[in-house]
């Protein structure tokens, strides 16, 4: 399933450095969704010009090229941050106390293995454009500021899954139900009846607008 989840806070040093991190997760979150939003203003004016004018944008191929990986890897952490991933936790589901932050433990300590990898490889991924000058077929844009994209953004996400392996571990630790810092993922019904709850609260705020 794929839901924002609950974060608690307290005044701890974890909690803390959840709080601040999430500032950077969000700023880059906000540039990725302003690359969104340039994206569909030259998708626009690339169509009327064409229409119009027959003009159209020249490289506008490979400038959407280039702004996937903002689109697509900025966000990542902040994602994560929330729970807002897609996850199957029909069987995770069912556990409960030190068993449940046990396996969301390995789950994350498993992803942080998986990211470092990825976090290499698209850096050398990104030194060999830049060190051999790759460019786009159309226009020659640079290739590697958006090659570059990728590891900063995985990078970010290996910060996030470290602080969440500490959110964990600490639960474990304490064999609590309401662990700090961390995800925790809301079943079926109670995403319902806030999404429920959600939108009686924008249908009584409109009308009493009117």
């Amino acid at each position: 399933m794929s839901n924002t989840a609950t974060i608690l806070n307290d005044e701890s040093r974890l909690s803390l450095a959840d709080r601040l991190f999430f500032r950077l997760e969000s700023l880059l979150n906000l540039i990725g969704g302003i690359t969104i939003f340039l994206l569909v203003i030259l998708a626009t004016v690339n169509v009327l010009g064409r229409w119009l004018f027959s003009m159209p944008i020249d490289g506008y191929v490979d400038w959407v090229e280039q702004a996937m990986a903002f689109i697509a890897f900025l966000g990542i952490a902040y994602t994560k941050r929330l729970g807002g991933h897609i996850r199957m936790d029909m069987l995770i589901g069912q556990l409960h106390g030190r068993l449940l932050w046990f396996a969301e433990l390995v789950s994350v300590v498993l992803m942080l293995l998986v990211t470092l990898v990825l976090i290499y490889g698209s850096y050398l991924h990104f030194w060999r454009a830049y060190d051999i000058g790759d460019s786009s077929l159309d226009i020659n844009l640079p290739t590697w500021p958006a090659k570059l994209v990728v590891p900063l953004a995985l990078s970010v996400l290996a910060v996030r899954l470290i602080l969440q392996i500490w959110g964990y571990a600490r639960a474990f630790k304490e064999g609590g139900e309401q662990p700090i810092a961390v995800p925790l993922i809301e079943n079926a019904a109670t995403v319902a009846a806030k999404e429920a709850e959600s939108v009686m609260g924008e249908f009584e705020g409109n009308r009493d607008h009117s």
